[in-house]
């Protein structure tokens, strides 16, 4: 072990770094994590992790340029998710700095989540929770059963991306007996297909034939936006959009138009732009009969217990490499 102690600039939640460090790793205890406050400035960051050669930042807080060149001993900056989008990678690798994120940690939490909100929008989670509450029980199952609804296992969906989060997906939708096809910008191999019963298709054939559309990229210049208008038009009439990736990658105006003229059916949303999502958010907006047809979760598909063991013990594992001068996994800007 060396004698020296790391020095870790803690730029998330305190308590739940602490939490989540692997407490079977002798490592650990020769660190010294130094807090960001929340709501601390730039300067006050840069002065805090002045000596600091590890910076650990949650998925979604800024890593500028500017803050980046202001920690001049940095040697790692280290996604605590699996997003990074909000570092600027790029300056980070003119510092010689590794770039690196937790992938596939949460993949299989994320997996559960898009799955709920599937099943949640079918089912009309939203607005039949909300009958019982108030009195209209009876009237609402008579209607129900009239109307009908689709199981899950008759539905096609289409996933937009298959790298961990939608492979777990598709993982766990054989249970279900779906039809499952997938696109992304590289077609995995034909072992990988068959193992998880995905067919792969031409993203403008997946998006005009596919029941449910889940939504598994990350954000880059070229998806950033990408379902727009054109995307949600190609979907058939009543289909339902699932997004459990990032909010950048829905534009908003436009699904609210695809929703309003009853196009798609519905829309389940773990993820929302700009985040934090408050009030006068236009998809907050929405009349009552439009607004129940998107079931919404605070961007917690990646929250489970398991996840966070498993990221912050990739975490401890790359800050313990970079310090003793080794590689380490999962560098995304690189180096």
């Amino acid at each position: 072990m060396p004698d020296a102690h790391p020095s870790i600039l803690v730029h998330t939640n305190a308590a739940r770094f602490q939490e989540y460090a692997p407490k079977d790793d002798p490592f650990v205890g020769h660190a010294h994590p130094v807090f960001v406050p929340a709501g601390a400035t730039a300067e006050e960051i840069a002065e805090l992790g002045a000596s600091c050669e590890m910076c650990v930042v949650d998925a979604i807080t800024p890593m500028p340029k500017e803050l980046i060149r202001a920690l001049p001993k940095l040697k790692l900056i280290h996604s605590e998710g699996v997003g990074f989008n909000a570092i600027d990678c790029a300056a980070a690798a003119e510092q010689g700095i590794y770039v690196c994120n937790c992938k596939g940690a949460n993949a299989p939490s994320v997996a559960e989540q898009a799955i709920l909100l599937m099943l949640g929008v079918l089912r009309k989670v939203v607005p039949y929770d909300r009958a019982v509450r108030e009195g209209r029980q009876f009237e609402t199952k008579t209607k129900a059963f009239a109307e009908g609804c689709a199981e899950l296992g008759e539905c096609h969906i289409g996933l937009v991306g298959l790298g961990d989060c939608g492979s777990a997906v598709a993982e766990r939708l054989q249970g279900f007996g779906c039809s499952v096809s997938y696109w992304s910008a590289h077609r995995r191999p034909e072992d990988i297909e068959r193992k998880l019963h995905v067919s792969y298709l031409p993203l403008d054939r997946l998006l005009a034939t596919s029941d449910i559309v889940s939504l598994h990229v990350a954000v880059t210049p070229e998806t950033k936006g990408m379902a727009d208008a054109s995307f949600l038009d190609a979907m058939p009439e009543g289909s339902i959009l699932i997004n459990t990736a990032r909010g950048e990658l829905v534009d908003n105006d436009a699904l609210i138009a695809a929703l309003t003229s009853d196009h798609l059916a519905g829309a389940g949303l773990d993820t929302v732009a700009p985040e934090p999502v408050l009030p006068y958010n236009p998809l907050l907006l929405l009349p009552p009969d439009i607004a129940s047809r998107i079931l919404f979760s605070p961007h917690v598909g990646g929250s489970s217990k398991s996840s966070f063991r498993r990221a912050h013990r990739m975490i401890w594992s790359n800050i313990e490499a970079v310090f003793e001068g080794r590689r380490p996994i999962n560098i995304v800007n690189g180096l």
